[in-house]
């Protein structure tokens, strides 16, 4: 549930001060009381002086399906829990993605929780990737899908270059909009009702990632019956597999002025 996501981002803004640069970023994101909530200190993120050049293309994307182990995330009426629901809609959109050519990385494909962190690092070490993560909300007209983008972060400022680890986010949001609206728009081809563009949040779990990122909801958890919401996998899996298709001539990625080359996330 994207809601439920949304309290951490003011208290990770207030963190980023004292935080330093973590060693690497190549393990899984998700918090809850259980886990560590120690944050990576800084993102190996781009310097601030950016420009944006074409760069390979787009081959990989990260496919996170929200909540897990005793996070259960929303809970419907009928006993639907969001942290089962979204591995069978993200099986669905990997298999569809992986037949237009993408290598599909999953943050998780049981019922494990990896941390917020943990997936954002995940989704930060590969290359030529884009990060999707799936959610089922507990309000919102059954039926409908959107799409949430962060909005802009402003430059940190640091006299080292780096970007803070909760600003990672910050030069690819253009690209993160560009991306949910042609996601956004194959949705609302097929589930009537549901908005025409991205929408803009503050979600915690986007702001750590190094590369274009959405957060796409399905409504919801309170269907009648559980077959309403299977209904709706296919659909979602073809409008998340078309959106990115269709994104894919426009994936650049920022490097620092003036020097050659590409530098990694």
């Amino acid at each position: 549930m994207i809601a439920a996501l949304l309290a951490g981002a003011f208290a990770l803004a207030v963190m980023a001060a004292s935080q330093t640069t973590p060693q690497s970023a190549t393990t899984p994101v998700k918090q809850t009381a259980a886990q560590s909530t120690a944050p990576p200190q800084s993102a190996t993120a781009p310097p601030s002086q950016t420009q944006f050049v074409p760069r390979g293309g787009l081959t990989t994307v990260v496919l996170d399906p929200a909540h897990g182990g005793v996070d259960l995330g929303a809970r419907g009426t009928e006993g639907i829990r969001e942290s089962e629901v979204v591995l069978v809609f993200a099986a669905e959109v990997r298999k569809t993605l992986e037949a237009q050519g993408f290598q599909v990385v999953m943050t998780r494909e049981g019922n494990d929780n990896p941390s917020f962190d943990d997936r954002s690092a995940r989704a930060n070490a590969q290359h030529g990737a884009v990060f999707v993560t799936l959610h089922i909300a507990s309000t919102g007209v059954a039926g409908t899908v959107r799409v949430y983008v962060v909005p802009d972060i402003p430059p940190s400022g640091d006299a080292t270059g780096l970007i803070p680890w909760d600003r990672a986010q910050g030069p690819f949001v253009g690209l993160s909009h560009k991306l949910g609206d042609f996601v956004q728009a194959e949705l609302t081809k097929r589930f009537r009702g549901s908005p025409d563009t991205a929408l803009v949040a503050p979600v915690r779990q986007l702001r750590t990632t190094a590369a274009p990122a959405i957060a796409v909801e399905i409504s919801s958890v309170t269907v009648p019956e559980r077959a309403d919401l299977d209904h709706m996998v296919s659909g979602v899996a073809e409008a998340i597999a078309h959106g990115i298709v269709a994104f894919k001539p426009s994936y650049v990625l920022p490097v620092p002025s003036g020097t050659p080359g590409v530098a990694q996330p």
